[in-house]
């Protein structure tokens, strides 16, 4: 079979709930790098926090992380990076606007310098993966660069409200996408940057036709990239919109949907 580019999501699709991935389905992606295939991160946490996986499954590709805005290769150094960053200026007048939009906390990530508007030990904990350095205070005095991503966190019911309001005020300079668990954020990155940006640049980088291409994802900033490969997957636990962009679905991130669909799409028979 042609060589093909398989991208993986991490949280709610290739890792459990546990947030590890199961014997089974490590088994088949094992099976697929011997014969030759190509499987890539593609994700909206920082490279410090899904570095573990890279490393777990012996990737030697690029990686895209904070949903696209940060594209670059572990491995080799002559890779061109990308790096795309919300204007600075915009940025502090979204931190400036969004607390009177009832929100609880903000987080500006920086590469791998980490803002936090207001003291909470749960996220401070949360953010702390790969030992970034974190400033806790006022993000329109902290934050002095671009951030490559601003993240809201807020109640569920608040939500809908919050991002209504960041399209009324920012639509022409930025994306906003959701996360699900462990608890509601909105994550804010660069106008035209979404995960199938990053998974193109890293296809043309490797060489594989897009109609070799497939994408597992399970919530809404897995959209663009569900729709640009061949084969946009849904886990069985994705949200109602994920399901309907999907060509395929699969089983739920517990019950191996990953492993499941690449061993039967690949006939290995494991």
């Amino acid at each position: 079979m042609e060589k093909h580019l398989i991208c993986l999501d991490l949280d709610g699709t290739l890792l459990t709930d546990e947030k590890i991935i199961s014997p089974f389905t490590k088994k088949v992606l094992f099976e697929l790098k011997t014969r030759g295939h190509a499987l890539m991160i593609s994700t909206g946490r920082p490279y410090r926090a899904s570095e573990p996986f890279y490393r777990e499954l012996g990737m030697d590709t690029p990686i895209v992380n904070f949903n696209g805005a940060f594209v670059h290769h572990p491995q080799d150094l002559y890779f061109k990076t990308v790096h795309e960053e919300l204007d600075l200026e915009v940025a502090r007048e979204i931190v400036k606007r969004v607390p009177d939009l009832n929100i609880q906390n903000i987080i500006a990530e920086v590469k791998d310098h980490v803002y936090i508007h207001y003291h909470d030990e749960v996220l401070f904990e949360a953010f702390g993966m790969g030992s970034p350095q974190v400033k806790i205070g006022d993000l329109t005095q902290n934050i002095e660069s671009g951030p490559t991503s601003i993240l809201i966190q807020a109640e569920e019911p608040e939500v809908p409200g919050i991002r209504q309001a960041l399209d009324d005020l920012f639509a022409e300079t930025i994306e906003h996408r959701r996360w699900g668990a462990p608890y509601p954020v909105i994550e804010i990155i660069k106008k035209g940057i979404n995960k199938a940006v990053g998974v193109d640049y890293c296809r043309g980088y490797l060489g594989i036709d897009k109609k070799h291409t497939i994408a597992f994802g399970d919530e809404d900033n897995d959209t663009e990239m569900l729709r640009f490969v061949e084969h946009g997957v849904a886990m069985g636990n994705a949200i109602d919109e994920i399901q309907e962009v999907a060509d395929h679905k699969t089983d739920t991130n517990n019950n191996d949907g990953i492993g499941h669909f690449l061993n039967d799409f690949f006939k290995l028979n494991l």
